[in-house]
């Protein structure tokens, strides 16, 4: 089992639900001193908001691992659209910086069917809190986006200036449609206030703590599931979603938080920074080599009545690889992992008829 990171809770009183109302004015922060060449110093405090998620658990992880405090608050406790309720708190727990890893997330079914949350509920987390880190008087902020802000057809590898080039993938707009609120919010805080806040663009992201819903999962999770329980009920036969021809790169989610700690230290420019591998692969390569590790011996056929989505998304990961940054977890030893870390969370789905 993953292990759990040395948190700290900030104790205040929560709000059941989201109020609008006025941020508080900026609250003094302390300001420890950051080693030379680094932009969050030894042993700092770091509020995570999501850390429950795949992306925040992780990001947690490693923050904790590098010996920083990890502050975080619990969705039960504080809902991070209701924007005066998320400034107090961050005015109160006073870190020196904050990781926006909270959203609503989902695949193309989740997208198609819910595109009002994924639209609404995102830019009220992203306006939450970043405006409430800026109020609190927060020096640094880390935005994660997603590859989905790209244009369908951007010339790939995808660089960051094909931001805005050309229309989106229409199966998850709303949702892009919000993480490119939320790159713009960034920006404008850094040209109006000289803010220290930065944004990340994440490529496909698997690993422990994903999530295998069968109706809300992305591809990766959803691939294990299917191939899993066609093995576990003896299925000869299963269809999978599309044509299987759509390249796709996937980046293990412990990569992408040493790629978070990496930013947090050493980048401040206002364009975002893709994090990726550099390498892609078709969604029919990804069904074999998930089938290999899950162990499924039956056919795979694809319904092509269902929809593909972007043609090929492979990011251009210069701009983080000129910071040092490498890839350390290869896909079939990700994959691997992460499905033995999906049998250990969720045993049931080993029983067969579930």
């Amino acid at each position: 089992m993953t292990p759990t990171p040395r948190t700290t809770p900030a104790h205040t009183t929560p709000r059941s639900a989201p109020v609008p109302g006025p941020v508080p004015a900026p609250a003094p922060v302390p300001a420890p001193v950051a080693a030379a060449g680094t932009l969050l110093p030894d042993r700092a405090r770091v509020v995570v908001a999501g850390h429950r998620g795949l992306v925040g658990s992780a990001v947690a992880r490693r923050l904790a691992a590098d010996g920083y405090e990890v502050l975080t608050r619990d969705r039960a406790t504080l809902d991070l659209r209701d924007a005066p309720a998320t400034a107090r708190w961050l005015s109160e727990a006073r870190p020196h910086a904050v990781v926006l890893a909270a959203a609503k997330v989902g695949g193309i079914m989740a997208n198609k069917t819910q595109p009002v949350p994924f639209l609404e509920d995102n830019l009220r987390i992203q306006l939450s809190v970043i405006a409430g880190a800026h109020a609190a008087g927060i020096p640094r902020l880390l935005f994660l986006g997603s590859s989905c802000i790209y244009p369908k057809h951007a010339p790939q590898p995808i660089t960051e200036d094909a931001l805005l080039t050309g229309a989106l993938e229409p199966t998850n707009e709303p949702y892009a449609l919000a993480k490119i609120a939320g790159i713009t919010q960034v920006r404008a805080y850094r040209e109006q206030y000289g803010a220290a806040y930065i944004s990340a663009m994440p490529t496909n992201l698997y690993g422990p703590g994903d999530n295998f819903d069968p109706e809300t999962s992305h591809v990766l999770p959803a691939l294990v599931r299917r191939l899993h329980e066609a093995k576990r009920d003896g299925a000869p036969e299963v269809a999978l979603w599309g044509s299987g021809t759509p390249r796709r790169e996937f980046l293990h989610v412990d990569d992408l938080a040493r790629a978070c700690v990496l930013l947090l230290r050493d980048y401040d420019g206002p364009e975002p920074v893709n994090v990726g591998c550099g390498q892609d692969l078709t969604i029919a390569a990804l069904a074999e080599t998930v089938r290999d590790v899950v162990g499924y011996r039956g056919r795979v056929t694809w319904d092509t009545d269902r929809p593909d989505g972007t043609p090929r998304k492979l990011l251009d990961v210069s701009r983080l690889f000129a910071l040092g940054f490498r890839p350390r977890v290869p896909l079939r030893e990700g994959i691997r992992a992460t499905y033995e870390w999906w049998q250990e969370a969720e045993p049931s789905a080993l029983r067969k008829g579930r």
